[in-house]
Protein backbone atom coordinates (compact mmCIF):
# COMPACT_ATOMS: atom_id res chain seq x y z
CA UNK A 1 0.00 0.00 0.00
CA UNK A 2 1.23 3.09 -0.80
CA UNK A 3 1.82 6.35 1.07
CA UNK A 4 -1.36 8.46 -0.27
CA UNK A 5 -3.41 5.10 -0.47
CA UNK A 6 -3.04 4.84 3.21
CA UNK A 7 -3.62 8.78 3.82
CA UNK A 8 -6.53 8.46 1.78
CA UNK A 9 -7.69 4.99 3.85
CA UNK A 10 -7.34 6.89 7.08
CA UNK A 11 -8.99 10.38 5.88
CA UNK A 12 -11.86 7.91 4.44
CA UNK A 13 -12.16 6.04 8.08
CA UNK A 14 -12.12 9.60 9.95
CA UNK A 15 -14.95 11.14 7.69
CA UNK A 16 -17.02 7.66 8.44
CA UNK A 17 -16.47 8.40 12.05
CA UNK A 18 -17.09 11.80 11.72
CA UNK A 19 -20.83 10.94 9.55
CA UNK A 20 -21.39 9.02 12.26
CA UNK A 21 -21.35 10.96 15.14
CA UNK A 22 -23.15 13.38 13.20
CA UNK A 23 -25.78 11.18 12.50
CA UNK A 24 -26.32 10.21 16.44
CA UNK A 25 -26.48 13.84 17.25
CA UNK A 26 -29.15 14.35 14.63
CA UNK A 27 -31.23 11.42 16.12
CA UNK A 28 -30.53 12.48 19.89
CA UNK A 29 -31.41 15.99 19.46
CA UNK A 30 -35.07 14.97 17.27
CA UNK A 31 -36.10 13.53 20.98
CA UNK A 32 -37.58 15.74 22.98
CA UNK A 33 -36.21 16.20 26.59
CA UNK A 34 -37.71 17.77 29.78
CA UNK A 35 -36.13 18.64 33.03
CA UNK A 36 -36.16 16.67 36.47
CA UNK A 37 -34.43 19.12 38.89
CA UNK A 38 -31.32 21.04 37.13
CA UNK A 39 -30.87 18.03 35.00
CA UNK A 40 -32.34 17.48 31.25
CA UNK A 41 -33.50 13.82 30.68
CA UNK A 42 -34.89 12.98 26.86
CA UNK A 43 -38.84 12.22 27.31
CA UNK A 44 -38.66 8.62 26.82
CA UNK A 45 -36.05 7.07 29.79
CA UNK A 46 -35.16 3.33 29.10
CA UNK A 47 -36.07 1.11 32.00
CA UNK A 48 -34.11 -1.89 33.78
CA UNK A 49 -37.08 -4.44 34.41
CA UNK A 50 -36.42 -6.73 31.44
CA UNK A 51 -32.42 -6.96 32.25
CA UNK A 52 -32.70 -7.82 36.08
CA UNK A 53 -35.32 -10.17 35.25
CA UNK A 54 -38.63 -8.41 36.28
CA UNK A 55 -40.82 -10.43 33.56
CA UNK A 56 -44.09 -9.65 35.19
CA UNK A 57 -45.09 -12.37 33.99
CA UNK A 58 -43.99 -16.56 34.06
CA UNK A 59 -41.02 -17.74 36.11
CA UNK A 60 -39.27 -19.04 31.96
CA UNK A 61 -39.92 -15.92 30.85
CA UNK A 62 -38.15 -14.20 33.55
CA UNK A 63 -35.15 -16.78 33.36
CA UNK A 64 -35.07 -15.28 29.69
CA UNK A 65 -34.66 -12.52 30.25
CA UNK A 66 -31.70 -12.91 32.99
CA UNK A 67 -30.48 -15.12 30.24
CA UNK A 68 -30.28 -12.66 27.30
CA UNK A 69 -28.84 -9.88 29.23
CA UNK A 70 -25.10 -10.53 29.89
CA UNK A 71 -23.25 -8.35 31.16
CA UNK A 72 -21.85 -7.17 27.67
CA UNK A 73 -25.22 -7.15 25.84
CA UNK A 74 -26.32 -5.03 28.36
CA UNK A 75 -23.75 -2.89 27.68
CA UNK A 76 -23.82 -2.74 24.21
CA UNK A 77 -27.94 -2.06 25.07
CA UNK A 78 -27.11 0.76 26.54
CA UNK A 79 -24.84 2.31 23.79
CA UNK A 80 -27.49 1.36 21.34
CA UNK A 81 -30.26 3.19 23.09
CA UNK A 82 -28.04 6.09 23.41
CA UNK A 83 -27.11 5.68 19.44
CA UNK A 84 -31.02 6.13 19.15
CA UNK A 85 -31.35 9.57 20.86
CA UNK A 86 -32.22 8.07 24.73
CA UNK A 87 -29.98 10.02 27.32
CA UNK A 88 -30.93 8.23 30.58
CA UNK A 89 -31.13 5.07 31.81
CA UNK A 90 -33.64 4.27 35.25
CA UNK A 91 -32.07 1.17 37.17
CA UNK A 92 -32.03 -0.45 40.99
CA UNK A 93 -28.35 -1.35 42.03
CA UNK A 94 -27.43 -5.03 41.40
CA UNK A 95 -24.03 -5.96 40.16
CA UNK A 96 -25.42 -6.97 37.10
CA UNK A 97 -26.15 -3.46 36.42
CA UNK A 98 -23.47 -2.09 37.84
CA UNK A 99 -20.70 -4.19 35.83
CA UNK A 100 -22.89 -2.96 32.39
CA UNK A 101 -23.23 0.51 33.44
CA UNK A 102 -19.05 0.85 33.92
CA UNK A 103 -18.45 -0.93 30.88
CA UNK A 104 -20.50 1.18 28.60
CA UNK A 105 -18.85 4.19 30.03
CA UNK A 106 -15.72 2.63 29.67
CA UNK A 107 -17.04 2.58 25.47
CA UNK A 108 -17.17 6.29 25.63
CA UNK A 109 -21.24 6.11 26.59
CA UNK A 110 -22.62 9.28 28.38
CA UNK A 111 -25.93 7.91 29.22
CA UNK A 112 -27.26 9.63 32.09
CA UNK A 113 -28.51 7.09 35.11
CA UNK A 114 -31.84 7.27 37.66
CA UNK A 115 -30.91 5.21 41.10
CA UNK A 116 -33.68 3.38 42.58
CA UNK A 117 -33.20 2.31 45.84
CA UNK A 118 -34.99 2.66 49.21
CA UNK A 119 -33.65 2.04 52.82
CA UNK A 120 -30.64 4.50 53.19
CA UNK A 121 -30.24 5.10 57.14
CA UNK A 122 -26.94 7.18 57.20
CA UNK A 123 -27.26 8.85 53.56
CA UNK A 124 -26.35 7.33 49.94
CA UNK A 125 -23.96 4.63 50.80
CA UNK A 126 -20.14 4.91 48.25
CA UNK A 127 -21.32 2.10 45.95
CA UNK A 128 -24.30 3.75 44.92
CA UNK A 129 -22.48 7.18 44.19
CA UNK A 130 -19.58 5.05 42.59
CA UNK A 131 -22.24 4.99 39.83
CA UNK A 132 -22.69 8.64 39.61
CA UNK A 133 -26.61 8.76 39.09
CA UNK A 134 -27.94 12.44 38.42
CA UNK A 135 -31.13 11.22 40.69
CA UNK A 136 -31.90 8.73 43.38
CA UNK A 137 -35.92 8.03 43.85
CA UNK A 138 -37.21 6.19 46.42
CA UNK A 139 -38.33 2.33 45.05
CA UNK A 140 -42.09 2.87 44.84
CA UNK A 141 -43.06 -0.63 46.21
CA UNK A 142 -41.50 0.26 49.21
CA UNK A 143 -42.52 3.41 48.90
CA UNK A 144 -46.31 2.13 49.30
CA UNK A 145 -45.88 0.23 51.94
CA UNK A 146 -44.35 2.66 54.05
CA UNK A 147 -47.03 4.59 53.23
CA UNK A 148 -50.20 1.99 54.05
CA UNK A 149 -48.24 1.74 57.43
CA UNK A 150 -47.87 4.95 58.15
CA UNK A 151 -44.76 5.63 57.78
CA UNK A 152 -44.59 8.76 55.82
CA UNK A 153 -41.50 10.19 57.17
CA UNK A 154 -39.46 7.21 55.91
CA UNK A 155 -39.69 8.48 52.42
CA UNK A 156 -39.70 12.69 53.20
CA UNK A 157 -36.03 11.79 55.25
CA UNK A 158 -34.99 9.71 52.50
CA UNK A 159 -35.68 12.82 50.04
CA UNK A 160 -33.41 15.02 52.38
CA UNK A 161 -30.52 12.53 52.64
CA UNK A 162 -30.50 12.07 48.62
CA UNK A 163 -30.48 16.49 48.60
CA UNK A 164 -27.35 16.04 51.01
CA UNK A 165 -25.55 14.37 48.41
CA UNK A 166 -26.59 16.98 45.92
CA UNK A 167 -28.53 14.85 44.02
CA UNK A 168 -31.75 15.10 42.45
CA UNK A 169 -34.38 13.15 44.58
CA UNK A 170 -37.39 11.16 43.06
CA UNK A 171 -40.09 9.71 44.68
CA UNK A 172 -41.81 6.54 42.51
CA UNK A 173 -45.38 5.33 43.60
CA UNK A 174 -47.86 2.74 42.25
CA UNK A 175 -50.61 4.20 44.24
CA UNK A 176 -52.27 7.49 42.72
CA UNK A 177 -53.48 8.64 46.18
CA UNK A 178 -50.04 8.41 47.89
CA UNK A 179 -49.04 11.19 44.66
CA UNK A 180 -51.88 13.73 45.81
CA UNK A 181 -50.75 13.21 49.83
CA UNK A 182 -46.95 14.11 48.93
CA UNK A 183 -48.32 16.96 46.89
CA UNK A 184 -50.62 17.97 49.39
CA UNK A 185 -47.98 18.08 51.69
CA UNK A 186 -45.28 19.96 49.48
CA UNK A 187 -42.50 17.70 49.85
CA UNK A 188 -39.10 18.81 48.63
CA UNK A 189 -39.18 16.43 46.22
CA UNK A 190 -38.07 17.08 42.72
CA UNK A 191 -40.02 14.91 40.51
CA UNK A 192 -42.10 11.87 40.90
CA UNK A 193 -42.12 8.15 39.24
CA UNK A 194 -45.99 6.44 38.41
CA UNK A 195 -46.66 3.63 37.66
CA UNK A 196 -49.70 3.29 35.54
CA UNK A 197 -50.85 0.05 37.06
CA UNK A 198 -51.67 -0.15 40.79
CA UNK A 199 -49.86 -2.97 41.43
CA UNK A 200 -49.56 -2.71 45.42
CA UNK A 201 -53.12 -3.21 46.42
CA UNK A 202 -53.28 -4.93 49.68
CA UNK A 203 -55.86 -8.33 49.62
CA UNK A 204 -58.44 -5.88 50.99
CA UNK A 205 -58.48 -3.63 48.50
CA UNK A 206 -58.27 -6.20 45.46
CA UNK A 207 -61.11 -8.03 47.10
CA UNK A 208 -63.52 -4.62 46.76
CA UNK A 209 -62.59 -5.42 42.84
CA UNK A 210 -61.93 -8.73 42.36
CA UNK A 211 -65.36 -10.68 43.13
CA UNK A 212 -65.23 -13.78 41.02
CA UNK A 213 -62.98 -15.86 40.78
CA UNK A 214 -61.93 -15.03 44.81
CA UNK A 215 -58.43 -13.32 44.85
CA UNK A 216 -56.88 -16.79 46.67
CA UNK A 217 -58.56 -18.61 43.50
CA UNK A 218 -56.51 -17.03 40.88
CA UNK A 219 -52.63 -17.66 39.31
CA UNK A 220 -50.55 -15.08 39.91
CA UNK A 221 -48.76 -12.11 42.00
CA UNK A 222 -50.29 -9.10 39.87
CA UNK A 223 -53.39 -7.52 38.79
CA UNK A 224 -52.96 -5.21 35.99
CA UNK A 225 -56.83 -3.26 35.68
CA UNK A 226 -57.32 -1.45 32.63
CA UNK A 227 -58.68 1.78 34.61
CA UNK A 228 -55.60 2.27 36.12
CA UNK A 229 -54.00 4.11 34.04
CA UNK A 230 -56.79 6.91 33.77
CA UNK A 231 -56.79 7.35 37.74
CA UNK A 232 -52.89 7.76 37.97
CA UNK A 233 -52.85 9.98 34.36
CA UNK A 234 -55.09 12.05 36.07
CA UNK A 235 -52.73 12.66 39.20
CA UNK A 236 -50.44 12.99 37.12
CA UNK A 237 -51.66 15.99 35.54
CA UNK A 238 -52.56 17.89 38.51
CA UNK A 239 -49.22 17.21 40.15
CA UNK A 240 -46.83 20.21 40.02
CA UNK A 241 -43.85 18.55 39.53
CA UNK A 242 -42.32 16.33 36.77
CA UNK A 243 -43.76 12.73 36.64
CA UNK A 244 -42.07 10.14 34.69
CA UNK A 245 -45.23 7.41 34.34
CA UNK A 246 -43.95 3.91 33.81
CA UNK A 247 -45.62 0.32 32.91
CA UNK A 248 -47.17 2.02 30.39
CA UNK A 249 -47.10 -0.89 28.16
CA UNK A 250 -48.63 -2.96 30.61
CA UNK A 251 -45.09 -5.29 31.28
CA UNK A 252 -45.87 -6.13 27.50
CA UNK A 253 -49.31 -7.18 27.86
CA UNK A 254 -49.63 -3.70 25.22
CA UNK A 255 -47.32 -5.33 23.02
CA UNK A 256 -49.08 -7.83 20.72
CA UNK A 257 -48.98 -5.66 17.60
CA UNK A 258 -47.81 -2.57 16.30
CA UNK A 259 -51.42 -0.68 16.53
CA UNK A 260 -51.72 -1.74 19.95
CA UNK A 261 -47.54 -0.21 20.99
CA UNK A 262 -48.57 2.79 18.90
CA UNK A 263 -51.88 3.14 21.10
CA UNK A 264 -50.17 2.97 24.32
CA UNK A 265 -47.50 5.30 23.50
CA UNK A 266 -49.70 7.66 22.10
CA UNK A 267 -52.53 7.18 25.25
CA UNK A 268 -49.16 8.26 27.50
CA UNK A 269 -47.87 11.26 26.22
CA UNK A 270 -51.94 12.16 25.39
CA UNK A 271 -52.08 11.86 28.95
CA UNK A 272 -49.75 13.43 31.11
CA UNK A 273 -48.14 16.79 31.23
CA UNK A 274 -45.76 18.00 28.84
CA UNK A 275 -42.90 18.36 31.28
CA UNK A 276 -43.16 14.97 31.61
CA UNK A 277 -42.03 11.47 30.50
CA UNK A 278 -41.55 7.74 30.24
CA UNK A 279 -39.74 5.02 31.23
CA UNK A 280 -40.15 2.15 29.04
CA UNK A 281 -38.45 -1.63 29.91
CA UNK A 282 -37.09 -3.15 26.12
CA UNK A 283 -36.28 -6.60 25.38
CA UNK A 284 -34.84 -6.81 22.18
CA UNK A 285 -34.66 -10.40 21.71
CA UNK A 286 -36.46 -10.51 19.00
CA UNK A 287 -36.81 -6.86 17.25
CA UNK A 288 -35.20 -3.17 17.86
CA UNK A 289 -37.14 -1.98 20.51
CA UNK A 290 -34.91 0.52 21.32
CA UNK A 291 -35.58 2.06 17.59
CA UNK A 292 -39.18 1.35 17.58
CA UNK A 293 -40.04 3.10 20.85
CA UNK A 294 -38.27 5.66 19.94
CA UNK A 295 -39.87 6.53 16.90
CA UNK A 296 -43.08 6.33 18.74
CA UNK A 297 -41.76 8.95 21.36
CA UNK A 298 -40.60 11.50 19.04
CA UNK A 299 -43.97 11.13 16.84
CA UNK A 300 -46.57 11.41 20.14
CA UNK A 301 -43.57 12.65 22.69
CA UNK A 302 -43.33 16.28 20.63
CA UNK A 303 -44.11 18.76 23.32
CA UNK A 304 -44.96 21.93 20.73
Amino acid sequence: MSGTDSLRRGFLKQTAGAGLVAATQARAQTLPDIAIGNKRVSRLIVGSNPIVGYSYGTAKLTAHMQNYFTVERTAEFLLHCEREGITTFQGNFSPKIRSALLAARERGSKIQFILLASDYESGVPKEALELQPIAIAHHGGVTDKLFRAGQHAVVHDFVKKVHDAALVAGISMHNPDNLARIEDSAWENDFYMTCFYYLTRSPEELAKIVREPTVEQTLGEYYFFAGDPDRMTRRIREAGKPCLGFKILGAGRLCKNPQMLEKAFSYAYRSIKPGDGVIVGMYPALSDEAQENVALARRYGRTA
